[in-house]
């Protein structure tokens, strides 16, 4: 029986760039978790996301993104996912 494996990929956007990345990201549907750091390499937000995350439910999280993106000028955003 194979284990899954996680992986981590990592994307530098600016804060305009933020909100379209995140949405971007969501939409592959094998993202576990998405993490968001400042230039300094501080971490500003992190999102567990599951499966089921669709709809309202991802309402709130993409408003936080949106609030993330007006504050920052750079920013990475560190992508975990799930392989099979």
């Amino acid at each position: 029986m194979n284990e899954s494996q996680k992986q981590e990929e990592s994307f530098r956007v600016n804060g305009s760039q933020l909100l379209a990345k995140f949405e971007e990201l969501i939409k592959e549907g094998n993202v576990r978790k998405i993490s968001i750091t400042d230039k300094d390499g501080k971490t500003l937000a992190v999102f567990p996301l599951t499966v089921g995350v669709v709809g309202m439910m991802l309402a709130p999280v993409l408003a936080a993104v949106g609030a993330i993106a007006a504050l920052v000028t750079d920013c990475t955003i560190t992508v975990e996912r799930q392989q099979d």
